[in-house]
Order: structure tokens, then sequence, then C-alpha cells
């Protein structure tokens, strides 16, 4: 168990806080054949109200004694052992759950996505994250991007609703009306009214969706919202597990989904939303708490096999200037390898150099 903080080339600003690194929990799980899987827990406090410190010990003192000795292929049985272990917890579960999943693709041999279904898509175009900034900042950045053949951005907005709106107007005239906007608020805007009024002077910016405006626990808002504009929702923090993707779903709450395996507790649960979600006929999405190789890898094999998964936003590696694994990217675009399990060979040298302490449970 290793508690790690992940170097950023440039701070990643958003409408909470503002990481000068990335803290994150990696868990290397040793099988008596032999066989070692790698998983990953980013926490964010403002999500799921889990932090880098309780994960960590979560893991180390209730969730690894839980599954210790149970075999790893067995991933019902074990989300059922690390629920009745504790309640919630999602991104600490991610971890243990993720690491399974590569354990039993080395064991057969195969990438984690030929066992949840297959691969459906050959690759997806990679979206640029840009952070909160000045609006001319955040377009030069955008200009910038689009030069390297990018021909998407997700702009990181919620500070202030009337320096948002300038923001995102200063990009779209930037980069023109070919490139695709997306707009996260994450919940900055705060509530229904001061929502629909940025909306209504965003009209002719033609965004793809504007996610989470929000506070996550205000499924209502987002009704009022998607029945009084004509922009696209897309719900993130709102949604964590099946109780609130069936709340969204009965009330007709967004046209898209966020799913990320740190909210919902890994890929399994990952893969049960998207099915729900399919059910409902909507589209969704798989998304990041900016993570290593290791758990965007985990997201990309989810994505990967789901025909109702149209969008990922799984960037994080690019955003280190150290990464402990090699998930490999062709900027703009991503495709995964056939290797087995997560695909992803880890470079212990670093993971002990970004390491700031460290245990090994038995």
């Amino acid at each position: 168990l290793y508690a790690i903080h992940l170097p950023l080339h440039e701070p990643f600003v958003i409408s909470y806080h503002t990481y000068h690194f990335m803290p994150s929990i990696i868990v290397k799980i040793e099988t008596d054949e032999g066989i070692t899987g790698y998983g990953e827990a980013v926490a964010d406090e403002h999500v799921t109200g889990e932090t880098w410190e309780s994960t960590y010990q979560i893991i180390k003192n209730t969730l690894a004694p839980a599954v210790l000795g149970h075999n790893p292929m067995e991933i019902e049985r074990l989300h059922d052992l690390m629920n009745m272990s504790i309640y919630t917890a999602p991104t600490a579960k991610a971890a243990i759950d993720i690491a399974c999943f590569d354990i039993i693709g080395k064991k057969l041999k195969q990438p984690v996505y030929q066992l949840i279904g297959g691969r459906y898509h050959d690759e997806f175009s990679l979206t640029h994250v840009l952070s909160i900034a000045e609006p001319d900042v955040m377009a030069n950045e955008a200009a910038a991007h689009v030069a390297k053949g990018y021909q998407s951005f997700k702009m990181k907005v919620g500070t202030n609703a009337k320096q948002d709106v300038k923001r995102i107007q200063a990009v779209r005239a930037r980069v023109g009306e070919d490139i695709a906007i997306r707009v996260d608020v994450n919940q900055g805007w705060k509530n229904s009214s001061t929502t629909l009024i940025a909306l209504n002077q965003l009209q002719n910016c033609h965004l793809d969706w504007i996610e989470q405006p929000v506070m996550a626990d205000d499924i209502d808002g987002m009704v009022e919202i998607k029945s009084k504009s004509i922009i696209p929702l897309m719900i993130d923090e709102g949604l964590k597990g099946s109780r609130e993707m069936l709340e969204i779903i009965q009330k007709r709450a967004a046209d898209k989904l966020n799913i990320k395996l740190m909210k919902c507790g890994g890929i399994y649960p990952a893969i049960k939303l998207a099915h729900q979600a399919e059910l409902a006929g909507l589209d969704c999405q798989i998304g990041s708490m900016v993570e290593s190789s290791v758990g965007s890898a985990a997201g990309y094999h989810v994505a990967f096999s789901k025909k109702n998964i149209t969008t990922v936003e799984l960037t994080g590696p690019l955003k280190f200037s150290k990464d402990i694994g090699n998930l490999a990217y062709d900027v703009p675009y991503i495709r995964l390898s056939d290797k087995p399990g997560l695909g992803v060979e880890i470079n212990e040298e670093t993971l002990h150099e970004l390491t700031i302490y460290h245990d090994i449970v038995r």
C-alpha cells in the first residue's frame, strides 16, 4: 500500500480547489500463484467525503483484512465483503476492485475489456481540460492545443458565474465553431437560478453540454435547468451509485451521465451503472479524478467495452511530470493495447520515489 504524490506540470485549478500535485493511493496485490495486480484510489473529499489519509487507513485497516485470502476472480463476492466491512468509501473499494481485475486479466492472459463485454470502440478522441484562469489565458491555451490536433475541450469554471460566461465566450471566439466545448462547473454555480441566468447568455456558444452546475444533491435543481435550457446537461458529482442513478432516470434530471470509478467503487460497479443507463436510453462518459496510468487505464477498459459510453475524460497521465505507469496515448487519441490485465507496466523505482509512506498488509 503506497501513499504517493503525483507531480503536475502545472497547477490544476477547479471551482473548489487548486492542486499543485495529485495525492493518490496505489494498491499492489500479490496472489498465492505469484500474480501481481495494481489498483489506484484518488480521493476527493468534495465528492465522496473521502480524503487521501482516510482512504489509506480504510484500505489498510478495513478492506485489506476483509479480502485477503479470497479468490480475486470472485468480484461480486469481493464487493459484498467490502460493502459489509464498511459503508460507502467507494474510492477505497475502487483500488481493490481495479487490482483484482488486473490480476484476472493477467491470469487469463486477456485485457480487462475482454472480460467485461469485449472491445466495442477502436479509439476515443481526447478532450483537453482547461483549468480555471483569466479568459484570455484559457483562450490562448485552447488555441495552442487546437494546433496540436485537439478537437474538444473541457472548460473548468465555477468561481464566478459572470466571469465564467466571459471565459467561455473567449474560448469559443478563439477556437471557432467547429471545436467542441464542454463546460464543467463542479457545483460552482450552486443553484438553478444562477445557472439559468448564465446559460441564457451562453446560448450562442454552441456548447456540447454543461456539467454539474448545482450542488451534488440538488437533483431537483438539475431537473429545473434541464426543463428550461436548450443546452444539454450532464450530471457528475450528483451520480455516485445505483441509488442516485435510479432517481436521475426517474426524474429525467440529465441528458448525459459522468461515471467515475472513484465515485462508484471501481470497474465492476461502473459496468452496472452503464447498463442501468443503457436501459434508460442514456449515454455516458467515463471521467477521472486525475489518476495515474493505473486508474486511467481501468477507466478506459470500461469505456472501450460499452456501446453507450461515448466520450472519455481520462487524461491524468498527460498532466503529470512523472507517472508510475506507461499508459500510451496517441495524442489527440487513445487506443488501448491488447496486453493482459490493465496493460500497464509499473515503474517500481518511480513508485518508491513518489511514495510519502507505505505499509504491507498480510
